[in-house]
C-alpha cells in the first residue's frame, strides 16, 4: 500500500464531493420552493423512491422527513409494480430519486402516479430526462463528475441528492414550526429521547426516600438522615416542608477542616447552605444536569411551585437514567 497515495486519493474525494454540494447552493430557486410547497400542502404521507443508491439514500431520506414532522415511507420501485402502488393514495406526495432520470422501474410508474393526481418531485442529474420532464417539480442535483477514478461508482451524485433532501426536510420543519418537544416525541428511544422526554419526576428520591432534616435538628440528626437516605445530601425544611437549605457531604467536609465540631450541640440551621440551588418535578431532566454542571453541583432537592419539598435526586440518577 502507498500511504501518500491513499490519502491523497481521500482527500480528493472529499474536496469533489464538498464543491459538488456547495455548488447546490445556487439551484435553490423556484423550482425547489415549489416542491417544498407541495410537501407542505400534502394531506398524506410523502411516498420516496429510488432504485439502488437512489433507494438507499431515499430510505435516509423518508427516515429524516418522518422524524422532523412529515410523515414518510420508502417504497421500491421494482415492489410498487408488483402490487405496492396500492400503498400509494391520492393525497400523497411522490418524491423519487434517480441520478440518470431514467430508471425504469420509475419510469413504469409515471402513467400511474399521473393516473392518481399524486403530485411528483423529482431530484434527478439529467434536467432532460424524462422523469424531469414528467415531475411537477423538478430539483436539478447534477453534478461535474463522480469522486470515483472510475467515474462509475454513485459517490458524489449520491452525497449531493442527499444534501439537497436534507435541504427540503430542514426547510420543511422551520415552515411547519417543529419544536424540540415535537422532535422528542418522534425520538423516545436511546439518549436522544431521554435527553429530550425524561423529567425530574421520572428518576427523582420522592416521598419517605427523601433526604430531609427539620431545620431544629441538630447537625448529628442531619448526617443520620443522609447516611440513611444514601444521596449525599439533606434538604433542611421547616415544620410545613419548605425547603429552607440544604447540608452535604461537601459542606460536611468544609467543616471539619476549621477544626474539630461537636455534631451533637451544631443545629443544622447554623451551618447548612441558604438560597441553595433546587430543581422542580417537571423539568427537563437535561435542563437540571446542565445547570448541575455549571455550577458544580452533584445533588439537589425538588421542589414544587410553592417552594415545598416533594423530592431529591443526584448526578448518579442522570447517569443510571442514561442523561449524561
Amino acid at each position: 500500500m502507498n500511504k501518500d497515495k491513499i490519502k491523497t486519493l481521500a482527500q480528493a474525494v472529499l474536496n469533489n464531493e464538498a464543491d459538488a454540494v456547495k455548488n447546490l447552493a445556487q439551484r435553490i430557486d423556484d423550482a425547489f420552493y415549489h416542491a417544498c410547497e407541495i410537501m407542505l400542502e400534502c394531506k398524506g404521507r410523502i411516498v420516496v423512491m429510488g432504485i439502488g443508491k437512489s433507494g438507499h439514500i431515499g430510505g435516509k431520506v423518508a427516515a429524516t422527513l418522518a422524524s422532523t414532522g412529515t410523515p414518510a415511507f420508502f417504497v421500491h420501485p421494482a415492489e410498487a409494480s408488483h402490487g405496492d402502488m396500492g400503498m400509494i393514495t391520492s393525497s400523497d406526495v411522490v418524491l423519487a430519486f434517480s441520478n440518470s432520470g431514467e430508471t425504469e422501474e420509475i419510469k413504469t410508474l409515471l402513467p400511474l402516479i399521473k393516473r392518481l393526481g399524486v403530485p411528483l418531485i423529482a431530484l434527478t442529474g439529467n434536467t432532460k430526462s424524462t422523469l424531469a420532464q414528467t415531475a411537477d417539480s423538478h430539483i436539478d442535483v447534477s453534478i461535474e463528475k463522480e469522486a470515483c477514478p472510475l467515474g462509475l461508482a454513485p459517490t458524489t451524485s449520491a452525497t449531493a441528492a442527499l444534501a439537497m433532501a436534507d435541504a427540503l426536510a430542514i426547510s420543511i420543519l422551520e415552515q411547519r414550526g417543529f419544536t424540540e418537544d415535537d422532535f422528542a416525541l418522534s425520538h423516545p428511544g436511546g439518549a436522544l429521547g431521554k435527553r429530550l422526554l425524561l423529567r425530574i419526576n421520572d428518576i427523582m428520591h420522592s416521598g419517605d426516600n427523601t433526604p430531609r432534616t427539620l431545620y431544629t435538628a441538630t447537625l448529628n440528626e442531619a448526617l443520620v438522615e443522609m447516611s440513611k437516605k444514601g444521596l449525599g445530601m439533606t434538604a433542611v425544611v421547616d415544620e410545613q416542608d419548605n425547603l429552607l437549605g440544604v447540608f452535604t457531604d461537601g459542606d460536611l467536609r468544609r467543616l471539619l477542616d476549621h477544626g474539630q465540631i461537636d455534631t451533637h450541640q451544631v443545629k443544622i440551621a447554623d451551618v447548612m447552605i441558604k438560597g441553595c440551588k433546587s430543581t422542580r418535578a417537571d423539568t427537563l431532566a437535561a435542563e437540571t444536569l446542565a445547570m448541575m454542571q455549571k455550577f458544580k453541583i452533584n445533588s439537589l432537592p425538588v421542589v414544587d411551585e410553592t417552594n415545598k419539598l416533594v423530592g431529591a435526586m443526584n448526578m448518579h440518577d442522570l447517569l443510571r437514567n442514561g442523561v449524561m
